[in-house]
């Protein structure tokens, strides 16, 4: 797909328009649709007069706490998809202020309650130690206290009982040296901890277990429910709305799901790997 400029401004413009007028059919004042969406009225209110491109999952939210119903809300999601092409890259992120993605990872885990996530190249936020993430985040510009309190922060949803998660780790995210010797093996111990959750379901995928049939994995990528799949890159993420999308993506995670090990077996694994990061 292209973007004209006049299509571009169009389509922001009409997406305000839909957003303002789908929250007057609901009867909801700015504050009332704000409070819903854990936005603040200048938000609402700049989204509506066209000032603030909202990003897909600000639109799934507010549609969400509207109530709005399918073909209409279909008809917005392709507005939003023009007005902002779904490509949320580094560089913008970076000028916005990393710790505001974490915001929105929040806001979205508050309305989902099954979670998918397959990480072949590292370990996420939610399942890293204080001295991981600090790691994780070394080669950003600037202070990342904030982002990595935020990180931490958004880790007490694992204890939520209405959620559910499943985490797959390949061996490579989990031996990978991204902190020192001491840290990788507190990391590893992390992930054993976290695997005796109740609603939490890790398994990690050790290297020659997997047959030479097999695709090979190209990205990290986290499953919300049905609704929605990030794909994270090198230099970005990809969010996908397309039900064929978010159902080939949870094909290919049910497919690495078959090569994992699980409860006891993965956490001698574990165990296993953190020894030799100790010795």
């Amino acid at each position: 797909m292209t973007f004209e400029p006049e299509s571009l401004g169009q389509s922001r413009s009409g997406l305000a328009e839909a957003l303002r007028s789908e929250r007057k059919r609901a009867g909801l004042t700015q504050t009332r649709l704000a409070r819903l969406c854990n936005m603040s009225q200048t938000k609402i209110s700049n989204i509506e007069g066209g000032k603030l491109t909202p990003t897909i999952v600000d639109v799934e939210l507010i549609l969400e706490a509207i109530g709005t119903e399918s073909p209409v809300a279909t008809e917005i999601l392709a507005l939003a998809r023009t007005a902002d092409t779904e490509w949320q890259d580094l560089w913008a992120s970076r000028r916005r202020g990393i710790d505001k993605k974490q915001n929105d990872l929040a806001r979205l885990e508050s309305v989902t309650t099954e979670f998918r996530f397959f990480l072949p190249t590292m370990i996420t936020g939610l399942l890293a130690t204080p001295d991981y993430v600090r790691a994780s985040l070394a080669r950003n510009p600037g202070n990342m206290s904030k982002t990595v309190a935020k990180k931490l922060e958004r880790q007490q949803i694992l204890m939520d009982p209405s959620k559910f998660f499943t985490f797959l780790l390949t061996e490579q995210a989990v031996r990978w040296p991204l902190a020192s010797p001491v840290v990788m093996a507190m990391q590893l111990d992390r992930l054993a901890s976290v695997s005796r959750i109740p609603n939490v379901r890790l398994g990690v995928i050790p290297l020659g277990t997997v047959g030479p049939v097999a695709e090979t994995p190209l990205s990290v990528f986290t499953i919300y429910g049905r609704r929605l799949v990030q794909v994270e890159t090198h230099t970005g993420a990809l969010i996908l709305r397309d039900h064929r999308d978010v159902t080939a993506y949870r094909d290919d995670f049910e497919r690495y799901e078959s090569y994992a090990l699980y409860g006891d077996e993965c956490r001698e694994q574990l165990a296993e790997w953190a020894n030799r990061f100790r010795s």
